[in-house]
């Protein structure tokens, strides 16, 4: 895959449940899916296999074949993808500035300076652990 693209919400959604469970057929995951909003019901299993297809012809799905099953597994790890949307969504919405975006969240969600104090410890550990020759592990 050249380059990551935004998913669809029923796309990530999707995305979601196979980098849940690693592997699965279509109809594993109509059961791990939410009820539609719209019926109050199970997504249709032929709208479910459509959206994997698509997920495939996008480069994040790839399948196995069992007989004339498939089984579909993720090809790009759900960290990558994360870092992508993070990365446009603060470019959409903040200019790029990761700056803008923690300040807005802290006013929007009235954070307190005891909270923040401790956002700012964990940040700094999370930095000293991805420092470059640095073979901590951030396992706990």
């Amino acid at each position: 895959m050249d380059k990551l693209e935004e998913l669809t919400r029923a796309e990530e959604q999707i995305m979601q449940v196979l980098w849940k469970l690693k592997s699965a057929f279509v109809k594993d995951v109509v059961k791990e899916l939410p009820l539609n909003p719209k019926t109050n019901e199970p997504y249709a299993y032929n709208t479910v296999s459509t959206i994997v297809r698509i997920l495939e012809d996008k480069g994040f799905v790839g399948h196995k074949a069992h007989g004339r099953t498939y089984e579909y597994f993720p090809l790009i790890e759900k960290q990558l993808y994360s870092n992508f949307y993070l990365k446009s969504f603060v470019g959409r919405y903040f200019g790029g500035s990761f700056e803008k975006m923690v300040s807005f969240f802290v006013r929007q969600n009235n954070v307190g300076l005891e909270d923040f104090e401790e956002l700012m410890k964990v940040v700094g550990q999370d930095l000293q652990e991805t420092e470059p020759g640095n073979i901590t592990s951030n396992a706990q």
